[in-house]
Formats: structure tokens, sequence, C-alpha cells
């Protein structure tokens, strides 16, 4: 059946919007494009410093540094603390593979760990479990928006002498108990791809820290290890962050608190909307945990069948993500079975709309779109 023989004929809602759904917005970021090409300064200089800056305030750190990735971000984090061959490094399996792939880029070993059912993230019981002779680092994923439970992870790799590398891609000015995700482990690595909660017309990352000779070390890392001009102290590589990048995430910095107060509503909206049907909704990893729902996740045991029923009722909706990492072609796969919670999340999760430009009927048409699964099961 066409959407317009199963539904109002409304236009389907998707799973995300970009930045021209917000005509006000996408007005500040074209002034910026134009001002940056009049400049003719598109590497390096006046915008990116400017940004390193404020993204450093807003995250509550001492520095920050923007390259060219979300995945980047995590190599350069690596190299920069020197874990390459010979090195482990534990990592969630339910994440974007991009995770692993950055620990595997540097010759180091991803441990790849299970994650809770019910908040579909990292523990301090995983990790104790899996820390061997050859760990030298840990990587939590604040995975869809939401925050893991660092303290005691935090703890742990106090006494293990690890360090923490906190994967932010996903959650852009989550709070962790008072203080912003990226600040609290040794460097947090975010990724600024356009859908993210704080995205660029583009591929961008930035890495945030305390700790100045790591800062440093990626500065010179993102730019061929050149410092000054053509003084190529390391061997580094190409991963800078583009200036027209870095003036755009400014703009878009300045919004991102509201944006994210939007998407809270929004999640808590549906939320309370789905809390009487048959999907599952992931708890916090803590009591007070943050979620800024860069992607609003639930769980059916007939994903397949309620996607396709979301479809006819003119409701977009994707998996995050159908394989886990150990069950990819490029980590194995290791046999089915070795982490069994992700692998199940992997049949079960769907990701449902949610953007801050969302409206309400918006929200009362995906909660009626699941809810008519129900009555017809």
């Amino acid at each position: 059946m066409s959407l317009t023989e199963t539904s109002t004929g409304l236009a389907p809602i998707p799973v995300t919007r970009l930045d021209q759904a917000d005509p006000i917005l996408l007005e500040q970021l074209l002034e910026v494009v134009g001002a940056v090409a009049r400049k003719g300064a598109f590497t390096m200089g006046s915008e990116l410093e400017a940004f390193e800056s404020e993204f450093a305030a807003y995250c509550g750190s001492e520095h920050a540094v923007g390259v060219s990735s979300g995945t980047e971000a995590i190599s350069l984090a690596l190299r920069a603390l020197e874990i390459g061959p010979g090195d482990e490094v534990i990592v969630p399996t339910n994440s974007f593979i991009a995770t692993a792939e950055a620990v595997s880029w540097v010759g180091a070993t991803p441990k790849l760990v299970d994650v809770d059912p019910d908040s579909h993230l990292l523990t301090a019981e995983a990790v104790a479990a899996a820390i061997g002779p050859r760990t030298r680092a840990i990587i939590p994923v604040h995975l869809m928006g939401s925050t893991v439970d660092l303290d005691a992870i935090l703890d742990l790799a106090g006494e293990a002498g690890l360090r923490v590398i906190e994967d932010t891609a996903q959650a852009h000015g989550a709070y962790h108990r008072g203080r912003r995700v990226g600040s609290l482990g040794d460097v947090g690595c975010f990724s600024f791809y356009p859908t993210k909660n704080l995205g660029g017309w583009g591929d961008g990352g930035g890495i945030v820290t305390n700790d100045e000779e790591l800062a440093a070390r990626v500065k010179l890392l993102r730019s061929h290890g050149e410092s000054p001009r053509y003084h190529h102290r390391i061997v580094g590589t190409t991963a800078r962050l583009d200036a027209l990048q870095a003036a755009l995430l400014r703009v878009k910095l300045r919004h991102l608190d509201d944006r994210n107060a939007d998407r809270r509503r929004l999640g808590a909206a549906l939320r309370a909307g789905l809390a009487g049907t048959s999907v599952e909704l992931p708890s916090p990893a803590f009591e007070g945990g943050d979620h800024v729902y860069h992607l609003f996740i639930v769980r059916s045991k007939q994903r397949d069948a309620l996607r396709a029923h979301l479809e006819q009722h003119g409701v977009s909706s994707a998996v995050h993500y159908p394989f886990p990492i150990h069950r990819t072609e490029a980590y194995g796969p290791l046999p089915e079975g070795s982490l069994p919670v992700a692998e199940r999340l992997a049949e079960e999760i769907c990701t449902l709309p949610l953007f801050p430009t969302m409206s309400e009927d918006d929200v009362a048409r995906v909660v009626a779109a699941v809810a008519s699964f129900d009555s017809e099961e």
C-alpha cells in the first residue's frame, strides 16, 4: 500500500532533520559561510582558534583541538598517549565501528566487551573483567546521548594506571553529575558530523582535555608534526578541522543548550507516550544520568514488523546498529554468542524520529503509529 492509502497523506516524519529545517539558523550559517569565503582563510586561522577556545570553555576543559573527524579525534588521542602496537584498549561492542576502528588504526587491539542490557552502555563490571596485562586504556561511549556511569570506571582506571578516553561523539553538552561529558577522563573525543547534536556541514571532530602536553601533541599530529611552519618535529598527518566548519560550529554552539533542551523535552514526551506500548525503553545508567537524545532508541522483539508498520503510517525509522562491532566482517566476526547482550540488542533496537524542530503533532503521530501496531497484533 502507498503512504496515502494508509495514512492521512501527511509528509513522512524523518528520523532526523538537518539545518535546512530551521530557516533562522540557516540564514545565520549562510552569513558566516560568506564571511569565511570573502576572507579566503579556509585552513587553520582565527575561526578555528576561536572555536577551540569557545568549545573548551563550554565543556569545562582547559584545552580543545579541532580535527578532521570523530574517528581521527580518537586515533590522535591514542597516538598522543603513545598507545599502539602491543597494547589493548577496552571498547564496548555496542557502538559505531569508529570507536574500535581508531584503536586498530594506531596498531593497538580493541578488547571488545559486552554492555548493560538496560542502559545499553559500558559498565565498570565489564571493564574490571576485561583488564589484562596489556590493557592501556578504556573508551567509555556515551551512546545515543546517554551518559555512562563514569565514576567507578575512573576509579578502576586510576587503580590500574589506565587512560580513559571518553567517546562523546553522540553526547555533546550532556552532563555527568554536574560536569560536561568529555571533561572527566584524560581526553574527550567528539564528532561534528552533520547529524550530531553539534554538527557541521561535513566531516569534523575535536578533543577536549585538561592536559596541556596532550593537547599540544594532538595539535602537532593533526598537521604534519609542524611547528613552526616547515619545522616538522614529529611524524604527523593531515587531520585539521577546516576553518569553514569551525565558523559554522561557533554559530551552532551558541544554540546547543537550547537545542538539547528541546531534545530532552521531546525525549520525555516520547517516553511518556510510549510507556504503555509494547516497545521497551532503555534506562539511565545511573540515577540522575543525563540524556541529550542524539537518537531515540526503543526495543521490540518484532522490530522488523514494527518498522514496516511505521513506514506504512508515515513514520521513518532506522537501526543503530544492525551489527555489534564484534560481529562485523572487519572484526572477525567473532562467533555468535560471544557477547550476547549486544547481539540481542542488534536484533531488537529501533531508532524513532527525534530532532529539535519536531512538533507536538509529530510526537503524537509517532506514539499513535506504535500504539496502532500493538492493536493489530
